[in-house]
């Protein structure tokens, strides 16, 4: 097993350790560079991180997959608690730790490459026959009281994995809801009132959070944080070439979509991912979540989080987009009242040329503002109608096909340098991503071609407001008009207003001042580091 240094028996460790256990990207970084150095000398035969259930899944998944079986000595596993119970210790989640397989022949080449990397290492177990090697059987995974001690468990490593049982849960929709026409039963959306203040109250920047932690670490920081997605300049792992590539990342979530409904609002949220890599010139590869939802023995939270999981699932065949890990927090609840179903999508995406900079959001003085896409005037799930109080109705719908080429014909014109700022449209719509655009410019906008709040406000998908220098915009055009995409001309970027025109006429310093301190003030404290 290797395990970061964090598992020192140090007092001074002791006297660190939060009670809640907090991952350490840096102790990670060595974990990491240890286990590709490993890798790359051909010295590992497997090798799986410890995740949920720790040493007892990765264990037993390990031996069953390779149809052999495994003795593991408890006492030998590195801790830094003292009287820790063999339960525990097996169970434990503590990060930064890998299980890896290895020859007995290639041991100290492993032990010295880890010590090298400052990455404790320490011999656990041994793999046993199983049927892999015609032992019928085999295929044990045995925990042990030290090599030669007393058998403390003996079960086949698949019940733990493959052959581990399986819970089937009542599932039951909500009354309100309507499982043939997807309609989620709720009175009348509210009449808007004041489209100024409406769209003022949903504007936050949320660089105070993510400001308070270092994003140019090793300085390969292509498009920081708080934009459509984050990129990062891709070098070798070993030579510290550039590769002339590009990663991008973007996390996503909405509990009011999937509040409303939780299998299409799942499929919007990979959608919602898909356009944000787009933005920056990314294809997707791959695909993480994070399951947040509350008590399953609720029959009802149950179906939200089946219908979650298929959602999901549709999405990413249909952008043809695998998940390759997840984790699932359940029982989030308080007072007997559960959160709302809240899955978090991670994707990642490759730019195969990193030739420039992505142009981000962001607007360029006198530069023509187009809105790409169609949208629907559906207001249901939105952050404008959870405000004021609606939390039904029919999410709008999603086209993946369509979705899919204006994802396509996007990324092309980002990487074909032909924008010079765009913002994907989702929470608190167009009005809210041109906000955000002159937030971050400092420049203003005239708008036009809004017909009312709802489309001002909707967060329907498959939409990306771009900015496009007066000398490009027709061949823009062209470019999407060939791609069968959309596209309408909305405005002009410039001056000091925030105007759309028959909606609001706004100061941009009032629009901008409340973008950037609503969240330190509702703090009350703290700024953002620059």
């Amino acid at each position: 097993m290797l395990a970061s240094a964090g598992f020192s028996d140090e007092e001074t460790d002791a006297e660190k350790r939060p009670s809640v256990q907090v991952g350490d990207p840096y102790e990670e970084k060595r974990l990491i560079e240890a286990c590709l150095e490993l890798l790359d000398a051909g010295l590992v035969v497997g090798i799986q991180d410890l995740g949920g259930a720790g040493l007892a899944c990765a264990t037993s998944e390990t031996a069953s997959r390779g149809g052999m079986g495994m003795d593991v000595d408890v006492t030998a596993i590195p801790r830094r608690e003292a009287g820790m119970e063999p339960f525990e210790v097996m169970t434990s989640e503590s990060q930064e730790r890998m299980l890896a397989i290895v020859e007995p022949a290639d041991l100290d080449q492993v032990l010295a490459i880890c010590e090298r990397w400052e990455v404790r290492a320490a011999v656990i177990g041994v793999v046993t026959p199983g049927p892999a090697t015609g032992d019928a059987d085999g295929g044990r995974l045995r925990i042990l009281d030290g090599f030669d001690g007393e058998v403390l468990c003996d079960i086949p490593a698949a019940t733990l994995h493959e052959d581990a049982p399986l819970y089937h849960r009542p599932c039951v929709a909500p009354a309100a809801f309507d499982e043939t026409t997807r309609v989620h039963g709720s009175g009348p959306m509210a009449a808007s009132t004041d489209v100024a203040a409406e769209l003022l109250a949903m504007l936050a920047d949320p660089r105070w959070v993510y400001s308070q932690y270092d994003h140019q670490l090793f300085l390969n920081t292509v498009e920081t944080p708080g934009g459509d997605a984050a990129v990062l300049r891709l070098k070798h792992p070993a030579t510290g070439a550039d590769t002339g590539r590009g990663l991008a990342l973007t996390t996503d979530g909405n509990h009011r979509w999937c509040a409303v409904d939780p299998r299409n609002g799942t499929a919007l949220t990979v959608a919602e991912s898909l356009l944000n890599l787009a933005c920056v010139g990314a294809r997707p590869l791959a695909v993480v979540n994070c399951l947040n939802f509350g008590n399953p023995e609720n029959p009802e939270v149950m179906w939200q989080l089946s219908e979650a999981v298929d959602g999901m699932a549709e999405a990413c065949r249909a952008f043809e987009v695998p998940v390759i890990g997840g984790n699932v927090s359940l029982y989030n609840e308080s007072l007997g009242t559960s959160i709302d179903p809240t899955p978090v999508v991670g994707m990642l995406g490759i730019i195969d040329a990193l030739d420039r900079r992505p142009p981000g959001v962001t607007l360029s003085d006198g530069g023509r503002l187009l809105l790409i896409g169609v949208t629907q005037s559906e207001l249901s799930g939105s952050r404008w109608a959870r405000d004021r109080g609606h939390s039904g109705g029919t999410l709008p719908t999603l086209d993946p096909a369509h979705h899919l080429a204006v994802a396509d014909v996007v990324r092309s014109l980002v990487t074909g340098g032909m924008l010079t700022g765009l913002h994907d449209v989702s929470t608190g719509g167009v009005g809210v991503a041109l906000a955000e655009m002159a937030s971050r410019s400092g420049l203003g906008v005239t708008a036009a071609r809004v017909a009312d709040h709802a489309e001002l406000f909707s967060e329907s998908p498959s939409r990306v407001v771009a900015c496009v220098a007066p000398e490009n915009l027709i061949a823009v055009e062209n470019v999407l008009a060939a791609a069968g995409v959309p596209v309408a001309r909305i405005g002009v970027a410039g001056g000091d207003r925030f105007s759309i025109k028959g909606l609001l006429d706004l100061p941009l310093a009032e629009v901008t001042g409340t973008y950037r301190n609503r969240i330190p003030d509702a703090l009350g404290s703290g700024t953002a580091q620059d």
